[in-house]
């Protein structure tokens, strides 16, 4: 198993958030989390990363304790993070803030499979905006700029938070698309996204969370087929 997280807790001060998380991800699976808002989808990736430090249960990658280690370290062990904020640099240009993403390389290592130029080719979108400051992109523009820098740091896991969160239909189906690109690439995937259909249309495998813990562990052809799940689990 790529990542297991058993019975984690994690608290804001005095709020105990996540109640007991259990969670697995394989190797090039596609894994999606769902819920209502305020759940705790968002605080169980940025505990997987280290961004909120949890105080109790495990998390392991590859096999190793990754918990007590800072984001930066839990990175170079190969997990990405695509925060629901984009956090570019907007004063720096696109290839600037791809180069930012770039993993260092290690001598008479492999080559790297992402490159910027790679990105460009495959992405023409962000090559036509390759001088353009971060900060003058649109919406959609920052959230590939994100997607694309986090795979040029050649992750095996990415956790992708709302990727098409306040973006135009257009933009949010070019953003959806890029990543199921990303995912037949081999790399696994969690994914927290309010695009019901879409996302338990890829997904093969449904988290949804209730209270700080899981309450539905499934498919996505489960939840979409069973109106009882969505008005317990989903429905506002």
């Amino acid at each position: 198993m790529l990542l297991r997280i058993e019975n984690l807790h994690t608290y804001y001060d005095d709020s105990h958030v996540l109640d007991g998380i259990n969670l697995e991800v394989a190797r090039g699976e596609m894994v999606a989390i769902l819920g209502r808002n305020g759940v705790g989808k968002s605080t169980t990736l940025k505990s997987i990363m280290g961004i909120v430090p949890s105080r109790s249960g495990s998390i392991r990658f590859k096999e190793r304790d990754i918990q007590s280690l800072p984001p930066y370290r839990i990175a170079r062990l190969g997990l990405g993070y695509v925060p629901e904020e984009r956090r570019i640099f907007p004063e720096l240009t696109v290839r600037e803030n791809l180069i930012m993403g770039v993993k260092p390389g290690r001598k008479n290592g492999p080559a790297p499979k992402w490159t910027i130029e790679r990105a460009y080719r495959q992405f023409p979108q962000l090559a036509e905006r390759d001088s353009t400051l971060g900060g003058n992109l649109s919406g959609g523009e920052q959230q590939m700029l994100t997607l694309v820098r986090t795979m040029l740091g050649e992750p095996e896991l990415i956790l992708i938070d709302e990727p098409s969160e306040g973006l135009s239909p257009i933009m949010a189906e070019a953003i959806l698309d890029l990543i199921q690109k990303i995912h037949k690439e081999g790399i696994a995937v969690i994914l927290v996204d309010r695009n019901l259909p879409f996302t338990c249309s890829i997904a093969d495998r449904v988290y949804i969370m209730i209270k700080g813990t899981i309450g539905f562990t499934g498919t996505g052809s489960e939840v979409l087929g069973s109106e009882e799940i969505q008005a317990k689990y989903l429905a506002v």
